[in-house]
C-alpha cells in the first residue's frame, strides 16, 4: 500500500519505535512512578527520559512542563477547558480543526468567541487578530498549519501580538510538532498541544501539552492517583503530576521517545527538505491533469505536506474510493474534522480529497499517484459514491 494519510497518523513508524515499545512490555511492564520496586523505577526513568527528549526538541527548559496525554485533541480540551472562565473572550480563526471549535462551542453562552476570518488561502489576517484583543480576552487559540490547505500561520508574530497584550497563546501543533522547528520561548507559545503519533513518529493513544509558565494557572482536567502527595485530598500542585492522574502509557511513551530521538537523528531540516520535495512533485504533477484544483498555497515555505484537491466532474468520495480500491493508495476524503475551514475555502458542499505525504513516502509513489489520478480522471467512479469519504 502507498500511504498518503499521514496528516491523520504517520505510518509506518521508524523500527525504532517498535523496539521500545517491545523493551517496555519486555523489560519495564510496571506502573510508572507507583511504586519503588525495580521495575516501576525502569518504567519512570523511560518516561522521564522521553520527557526530557521532547523538553530538548521544543526548547522548554524544564521537562516537568511536558504533559503526557492521550493526543493532541486531549491536550487542546485540557488547555481551553483548563484556562477559561465565566466572561472570558477567546479568540481563534476559521481555519481551525473540531479539536478547536468544538470545545470551544461546548462552553457555550459562558465565554465569548471571536473567530477570526482566514483568506482562501487559509492565512489569518494579523490586523484583524490584533484588533480583536480586548480588555476581557482570556486567550488566542490557533492552529500552526492547517489539516486541510497546510498553510502554516505565522506563530511568532502572532506570539509577539499575544505577548506584548498581556493574553495566553494556545497553539495546535497537530500538524507540525516533529515537522517544523518549534522554539516555545522564541515563539513565544504559552500552551503547545501535539499528537505523539504523526510528525513525531510516535504511536496513536499518545499526546503532549506543554504548560508554560505564564499558564500557571491552567486547572487541572483530570483528578486522581498520582503516584505522589497520596495523603492529599485535594489534586497536588507540582508539576508533571498536577495534570497527569491515572497510569501514563509507559510503552506509547517509550514509542514516543524512540519516534523523537529518530527526528533528532535525522535532523528536522533534512525531514522538512524531503516532505517538501515530495509534495512540491506532486503539485507540479498533478497541475497538468484537466480539471484538477489544489486549495491553498503552493510556497513550500509557508506549507506543511499537505495537499487537498479536487478534480472537476468526479465525486471526492468517490475518488478517495477508487485510489484505495483499485490503485491501493490511502488518503482521506472529506471535511477532515474541520468544517470552518473547508467554508472558509468554499469547499463545504464538495469536500476534498486530501494527500499528505511523511518521511518514509517515496518520490516513485507520487509518480505512481499522478498516473493513477490521470487514469480516475477518465473513469466512471459511480461505484465508489460515498464509500470513500471519511468526514
Amino acid at each position: 500500500m502507498i500511504y498518503f494519510d499521514n496528516a491523520a497518523t504517520t505510518w509506518p513508524k521508524p523500527p525504532e519505535v517498535l523496539d521500545a515499545m517491545r523493551y517496555c512490555l519486555e523489560e519495564a511492564g510496571a506502573n510508572p512512578g507507583r511504586s519503588g520496586h525495580k521495575l516501576s523505577l525502569v518504567a519512570g526513568k523511560l518516561v522521564d527520559r522521553t520527557r526530557q527528549a521532547i523538553a530538548d526538541l521544543f526548547n522548554i527548559s524544564d521537562p516537568d512542563r511536558v504533559i503526557f496525554t492521550l493526543n493532541a485533541t486531549d491536550s487542546l480540551n485540557m488547555a481551553i477547558q483548563g484556562i477559561t472562565e465565566a466572561g472570558d473572550h477567546i479568540i481563534t480563526s476559521s481555519m481551525e480543526h473540531n479539536s478547536v471549535t468544538r470545545p470551544l462551542h461546548c462552553l457555550g453562552n459562558n465565554i465569548e468567541v471571536t473567530k477570526i476570518p482566514c483568506n482562501q488561502q487559509g492565512l489569518i489576517n494579523m490586523e484583524e487578530l490584533s484588533r480583536a484583543i480586548r480588555s476581557n480576552t482570556k486567550a488566542i487559540v490557533i492552529t500552526h498549519a492547517s489539516n486541510v490547505t497546510g498553510t502554516i500561520m505565522p506563530i511568532k508574530l502572532i506570539g509577539e501580538l499575544v505577548r506584548e497584550a498581556g493574553k495566553i497563546l494556545i497553539v495546535d501543533a497537530a500538524q507540525t510538532a516533529g515537522i517544523l522547528d518549534i522554539d516555545v520561548e522564541g515563539m513565544k507559545i504559552d500552551l503547545l498541544a501535539m499528537p505523539g503519533h504523526k510528525g513525531l513518529m510516535g504511536p496513536t493513544g499518545t499526546g503532549v501539552l506543554y504548560v508554560g509558565e505564564r499558564a500557571a494557572f491552567l486547572k487541572p482536567f483530570r483528578m486522581g492517583g498520582t503516584g505522589s502527595k497520596s495523603a492529599v485530598a485535594g489534586q497536588p500542585d507540582i508539576l508533571p503530576e498536577k495534570y497527569e492522574s491515572g497510569t501514563l502509557n509507559a510503552v506509547g511513551i517509550a514509542g514516543l521517545g524512540a519516534g523523537v530521538d529518530f527526528i533528532k537523528k535525522t535532523g528536522l531540516q533534512r525531514i522538512r527538505e524531503h516532505e517538501n520535495r515530495l509534495t512540491k512533485a506532486f503539485i507540479e504533477g498533478a497541475s497538468k491533469i484537466q480539471g484538477w484544483k489544489m486549495y491553498g498555497t503552493s510556497k513550500d515555505e509557508v506549507k506543511a505536506p499537505v495537499v487537498s484537491f479536487l478534480i472537476e466532474g468526479k465525486d471526492t468520495a468517490a475518488l478517495g474510493g477508487a485510489l484505495d480500491k483499485w490503485h491501493d493508495i490511502a488518503c482521506r476524503a472529506g471535511l477532515h474534522c474541520a468544517p470552518d475551514a473547508h467554508r472558509t475555502i468554499g469547499t463545504f458542499e464538495t469536500k476534498l480529497v486530501r494527500f499528505s505525504f511523511s518521511y518514509f513516502n517515496k518520490i516513485e509513489e507520487v509518480d505512481y499517484a499522478l498516473k493513477c489520478l490521470s487514469d480516475l480522471k477518465e473513469r466512471d467512479l459511480s461505484e465508489f459514491k460515498g464509500a470513500g469519504c471519511s468526514c
